[in-house]
């Protein structure tokens, strides 16, 4: 159920905290201490925790005015894991849901990589942080192009294999947390602590290798044009 976005800084300043609280403080809480018998149980506390980030990403969506793919996907994933954990199916496709999409997202930006648009630069060099124009203006009057796509390519191998160590570290994360019967409330509580532990196990390392990434092109950006890198940044 671990997702991430971004956006400008004001913005990221201000959904960071309720991001935080709908997809994971709140859906830890009540798989955690909601899913007794005498409480929820097992079955309704999964629904009500998953109804707090499904909510969210819809009402994100509906904010951006846009569809967004990693928005998608995030709902994508909080119904498979209701669907597979309310039809008590074995834990292991748990494990290979969580797998599954960050692997998708590192092929995608393998794939896209070939095309117009890489994937690589809607993640970590959107228009909201590099000033493309002025950027493609320089870049077109020293003839660097071709050098700077050749840049990005190696960029887009650092993301990729950010997004594939987050499918492994689910996977073994998944495996090693989720072992009672699936229906039960120690299933339950397993659920939420998994989804606790994905932020500092999954999160950190996968956005230290994106920062690793951004901190790449950012740096040959300045080798290539021979500029400060802050002349194409939007303030």
């Amino acid at each position: 159920m671990s997702d991430t976005t971004q956006s400008t800084a004001k913005p990221q300043n201000q959904g960071f905290l309720p991001n935080l609280a709908f997809n994971i403080i709140i859906p830890v809480v009540l798989m955690s201490y909601a899913s007794a018998d005498e409480y929820l149980g097992p079955a309704w506390s999964i629904v009500a925790a998953l109804a707090f980030p499904l909510a969210y990403g819809l009402w994100d969506l509906k904010q951006s005015g846009k569809v967004n793919g990693f928005s998608i996907l995030g709902i994508v994933s909080v119904l498979l894991t209701g669907g597979i954990s309310l039809l008590k199916l074995p834990a292991e496709y748990i494990a290979i849901k969580e797998a599954t999409i960050p692997a998708l997202i590192g092929i995608a930006v393998l794939v896209t990589q070939a095309t117009k648009k890489p994937l690589v630069k809607m993640l970590i060099l959107n228009d909201q942080i590099i000033n493309w124009p002025k950027l493609n203006e320089v870049l077109d009057a020293q003839n660097k192009q071709t050098l700077f796509k050749q840049k990005i390519k190696h960029c887009s191998y650092i993301v990729a294999s950010s997004f594939f160590l987050s499918s492994a570290l689910n996977y073994i994360l998944a495996k090693v947390i989720l072992v009672s019967e699936p229906g039960t409330t120690a299933y339950t509580e397993e659920l939420g602590r998994m989804t606790a532990l994905s932020y500092p196990v999954i999160v950190i390392p996968s956005m230290v290798l994106l920062i690793a990434a951004l901190w790449y092109l950012f740096s040959q950006i300045g080798k290539i044009t021979g500029e400060d890198i802050e002349l194409f940044l939007n303030q």
